[in-house]
């Protein structure tokens, strides 16, 4: 770690010295101190990265500065030094805070691995504990949008599955509505929650290799299992194993998984050992699997099997009053991802939104969202910031434009005109006004970008 800062503390001067000149060579800020006391007062005053410590110091001892040391702030990196080295001694000195410790008399490479390791732990420990905050951020109660009643009861119903022994939940819905958020919001508040959370989209993986990831393999199970693969639901661990796109997966693999839901215990493919699961088993879909198992494509009994607790996530067509906070919630987080200063959402825009139908769901909402903070300036996102589609459904295109259509006050000569050339001179003076920002444009004359860009070929524009 280049430029970190490193206090020695060492009674010895050509240890001291030898130490200082070699770290700095290395790319470290390094202070020194002779004692425990000069020590504690040059690390208040320093805030060091790491500590190097001798045990044997003037005044208090090695292990008791580096216990205050590591009262004072835990986070510190901590290497002990002693010529009197014993297990007790290092025992003790790792009870204290200590990274690891080092017997004198040493070569310097030896601590110069040691800071190498203990500093790239710390990044990695810091890297986890950021996927982490930003995991519970994304599926943090507060992300989760409850305006509507329906919603509210959801979550509700999620709170006691949550406290419940519930083996299998089955989750609803049309594509992006956010089953994968409830799912990992159930997750979360459930006693499952420090152990894994496995997904697997049934849709995405051949049926070939779907089995072998579910279960796993032994070596020499099929040509290509050179080596034992433990599968997902070895791997959930006692966690949640989510099963997306449940409804995709065929008929062989329907038998074998309603096995494992009904019995808890599984074989890995070519194995003869049973494995035994206690991992809570969501699946999601957005097919009627009702209808599958009437028409023959879905086993009734694993479908009984996963419909224990079903809940059916309804569309934002239908919850209107949550559309505008999440709107507002996907600003706010796209301010903060992308440093915009977007503040609100004017009445005629939420209106519009509101009066969208959403085929996309919370997914098509997120995009919409998410394009107007990257590309828009302003702090506000107005109706004609949305796309062309949420205009016109939203009613604002006659409304917006009507007057604007009056103000031009068209004169036709008497030699008449081209209806052509006309329309060239609106798709130009719809570029100017935009900026060249095709999107805008096409809002402003309330036709699709597509529709401006043919225009735009038409008449050799771009």
């Amino acid at each position: 770690m280049a430029h970190a800062r490193i206090l020695v503390i060492d009674d010895e001067k050509l240890i001291r010295w030898s130490l200082q000149k070699n770290l700095e060579r290395s790319g470290y800020i390094v202070e020194i101190a002779e004692s425990g006391e000069e020590g504690l007062v040059i690390f208040e005053e320093f805030d060091p990265d790491a500590v190097i410590i001798d045990n044997k110091l003037p005044g208090a001892n090695g292990i008791e500065i580096m216990s205050e040391i590591h009262n004072r702030d835990p986070r510190v990196i901590m290497l002990f030094m002693t010529a009197f080295g014993t297990i007790e001694l290092a025992v003790e000195a790792m009870k204290r805070g200590a990274y690891d410790y080092v017997n004198k008399p040493f070569v310097y490479d030896e601590i110069k691995q040691l800071l190498e390791k203990a500093f790239h732990l710390r990044g990695l420990d810091s890297e986890v504990a950021r996927l982490k905050d930003y995991v519970h951020r994304q599926y943090d109660t507060d992300n989760v949008i409850a305006e509507s009643q329906h919603m509210k009861d959801i979550l509700e119903l999620i709170d006691k599955i949550a406290r419940s022994a519930a083996p299998t939940v089955l989750l609803t819905g049309e594509s992006g509505v956010g089953k994968d958020l409830l799912a990992r919001l159930l997750h979360q508040r459930c006693p499952r929650r420090n152990n894994p959370f496995i997904t697997i989209n049934c849709a995405s993986l051949p049926e070939t290799l779907l089995e072998s990831e579910l279960f796993g393999h032994e070596k020499g199970s099929f040509t290509d299992a050179k080596s034992m693969k433990r599968g997902q639901f070895e791997l959930a661990a006692n966690g949640t194993i989510y099963l997306d796109e449940i409804g995709e997966i065929s008929l062989g693999t329907q038998v074998n998984l309603l096995q494992v839901i009904e019995n808890r215990l599984f074989k890995r493919v070519g194995g003869i050992k049973d494995l035994r699961i206690d991992s809570l088993v969501i699946a999601a879909t957005n097919i009627d699997l009702a209808a599958a198992v009437a028409s023959g494509r879905f086993r009734r009994d694993l479908f009984y099997r996963l419909n224990l607790i079903p809940i059916e996530i309804p569309p934002l067509r239908e919850r209107r009053s949550d559309i505008v906070p999440i709107a507002l919630f996907f600003m706010r987080r796209f301010n903060e991802d992308f440093h915009r200063q977007f503040k609100g959402i004017s009445e005629d825009a939420k209106t519009a939104l509101t009066r969208y139908n959403w085929p996309g769901n919370i997914r098509e909402l997120r995009n919409v969202i998410e394009r107007i903070v990257i590309l828009e300036d302003g702090q506000t996102i107005n109706v004609e910031n949305l796309p062309v589609e949420l205009i016109e459904q939203g009613g604002f295109s006659g409304d917006h434009k009507s007057n604007a259509v009056a103000q031009l006050r068209l004169e036709i000569p008497e030699s008449g005109l081209s209806m052509e050339a006309v329309e060239h001179e609106l798709v130009v003076k719809a570029l100017e006004k935009a900026g060249n920002n095709q999107t805008k444009a096409a809002v402003l004359l309330s036709i699709t970008r597509d529709s401006l860009r043919y225009k735009m070929k038409k008449f050799k524009l771009l």
